[in-house]
Formats: C-alpha cells, structure tokens, sequence
C-alpha cells in the first residue's frame, strides 16, 4: 500500500514538474499577426505556414497569434501605425493600402511592368525588395521593417458588366471601380474609363445599382465575393498589374531577438512568401470554373491587343515620375530588376528546351 502511494505521489510530483517545465519553456516572444481580410484569402494561407513554420523551428521560442479582420486594426493607416508603436507585430498590406505612408510602394502597381508569375516571383525574392525595405526603415523612423512581399489574389484584370473589352477603346466611358489611391485612378483615365472609388464593402450594391460598371480585381475576388450575381459578366484577362501583399513586421520585436532567431523569422516569412505565391494559382482554377457556369465571359487578348494596353497606359509611367518623390528611382529599379529577369528566364529556357 505504501508502495503505491509513494507510487502517486512521485506520478504527480513528475506532474506537477511537467507542468512547471511547460511554464518555464512559454514562449520569449509572442508575434501578433494581422491581416484584413478572412480565412479564404490567400494572406491567412500564409499566416497558417509562417505560423507553423517559426513555432516549430524556434523550438516554441516563438508563438504567432493571427488575427484576421479589423479586430486590433481597421485599416492601412491605422494598422501601419499600430506597427510603428509597437502594439501589433506583422502586418499585410496591398501597396494601395500603404500608399498614404510610403507613396513610393505604388510602383508595384504599374501596369504592365512585370509580365507573368515566374518575372514577378523572381523580381519580388530579389534586391528589389530590399530596397523597399530600406527605404521603409529610413521612412518610418526604423520602426517597420518590410519583410518580404507576396501575392494576394493573382493578377488583377479588368472585369465589367457591359460588354467584352478587346481594346482599351472598348474602355471608353465606363465607370471604374478604384481604391483612394492615385496610380490605379490615373491607369482607368489614361484607358479612357471613369474611375470611381468605392469602398470594397459596396462593392457588390454598387454593380447592382450602376454606380460602377466595372473593376480591376483577380478572379478568386471576383468570385469569393460572388459579383456574378451582381451583374459581373465580362473578365479580359489583361493582367496589367500583380496583387503584390507587402508583409511588414515591428522592427525593435525583430531585433530584439538572437540572430538565431531573427534566422527563422526571415526563413519563415521566405515560406509564408512561396505559399502566397502557389495558392492564388491553385484557388484561381476554381474560380474561373465558376466564373464559366455563372455565365461569365472571358476573354483573353491577344500579344498585340495586350502591346496595344500597355501603350495606352503609358501616361501613368510619367505621372509616377513625375508625382511621387524618387519616382524615376523606384519605376527604374522594378523596370531593371524585370528586364534582369526576363533575361535569365530566357537562358533558363535556352538550357531546358535543348
């Protein structure tokens, strides 16, 4: 009898100092992740990979909390802000989204800059994005810190309720749907539309209603949204710009860690980037497939009709340059980093089709 109560005793000692361990190995930093938008988009994808990835590989050093909708941040402005001071950790923004703070990071909406998945990919792993990061860090008083760019939602095409758009004169009066920002404004005027900033909330009434005739959006939007019902019949798949997803982390939460650590945090944000990239392409197979059986019409240009968009979008290169401060800077660095890319995708092909 004594046997087996010493038995229960030292059972729950070993408990108890399980437990304890357990405290003792809580985690030295805890990472509040935010996104915007809901577990269907492609940003929770990523979170779910960095989440995984960083806990698993800094041993429970670190803990990741996501946070998707506006629960700690309502916005752009004020999310990048809450970063700045410290009370969020990570953060994902489009680069309309983070133009009122850093108006340079619009250039990865110029359109027709970066021609497929495999130049954008290689573009946006690469110096380019350093840049940015650098000038972010200078901008922000080195308070955030960008850490890699991904995708978020594909590539954005336009998409009406009128008609088949063939030709930018096809474009010709319809009214736009736009976020507030400049560049996207500037691209639906010099294609001769009428751009039309509405709040994405208002979007699907907006259609219903005439307010707007049109968008610039991917088809996994475009269809998780359900347009279709609101009107949304004609897509021409011109891809004039990539949904690039700025992913910025607190950088004193960075820093402050061991150089072991900050290791797997970049490793992390390097997965978080490859999952952004593969889950638009994957999601996107479906969507146009529903597109398709809502009676959608798609319509893809032709290399000459999609020339013939790009060169009727060219005023928008000049009001970069000449609106937004280094704006010859920045438009020359993607332009550059795209031309590199190109190239080295051509000898790529050079040594795979022989």
């Amino acid at each position: 009898m004594k046997t087996k109560i010493n038995s229960v005793i030292a059972a729950t000692l070993i408990g108890a100092g399980l437990m304890l361990g357990g405290v003792a190995q809580a985690a030295d930093f805890n990472i509040r992740a935010v996104a915007n938008s809901n577990e269907n988009d492609e940003d929770y994808d990523g979170l779910v990979v960095f989440k995984d990835f960083v806990e698993s590989r800094s041993n429970g050093k670190i803990a990741v909390d996501i946070y998707m909708g506006t629960q700690l941040c309502g916005n752009g402005v004020e999310c990048l802000e809450a970063l700045e001071y410290g009370s969020i950790d990570v953060y994902i923004s489009t680069s309309g989204g983070a133009s009122a703070m850093y108006p340079y990071v619009q250039v990865l909406d110029l359109p027709y800059v970066l021609r497929d998945d495999r130049i954008a990919e290689e573009v946006l792993t690469g110096d380019f994005t350093r840049e940015l990061r650098k000038q972010i860090l200078e901008d922000s008083g080195n308070t955030v810190r960008l850490m890699t760019i991904g995708n978020t939602g594909g590539w954005r095409n336009f998409a009406n309720t009128k008609r088949t758009v063939k030709s930018p004169d096809d474009l010709s009066g319809l009214k736009i749907r736009t976020v507030v920002s400049d560049l996207p404004q500037e691209l639906v005027r010099s294609l001769g539309a009428s751009p039309t900033p509405i709040p994405w909330g208002d979007l699907f009434t907006s259609f219903q209603t005439g307010v707007v005739e049109g968008s610039k959006n991917g088809i996994t939007d475009i269809m998780g949204m359900k347009f279709t019902d609101a009107g949304l019949k004609y897509v021409t798949l011109d891809g004039h710009a990539y949904m690039s997803a700025l992913w910025y982390m607190n950088n004193d939460t960075f820093m402050d860690m061991d150089e072991d650590l900050r290791r797997v945090v970049v490793d992390g944000f390097s997965a978080l980037q490859q999952a952004t990239f593969a889950s638009p392409k994957r999601k996107s197979i479906a969507a146009y497939d529903a597109f398709s059986e809502a009676g959608g019409d798609l319509y893809v240009p032709t290399p000459a009709q999609k020339a013939e968009f790009a060169a009727a979008a060219t005023p928008v290169y000049s009001w970069f340059k000449e609106s937004i401060k280094d704006g010859d800077k920045w438009f020359n660095l993607l332009n550059d980093a795209a031309k590199e890319a190109e190239q080295k995708v051509e000898a790529e092909y050079k040594a795979d089709l022989n």
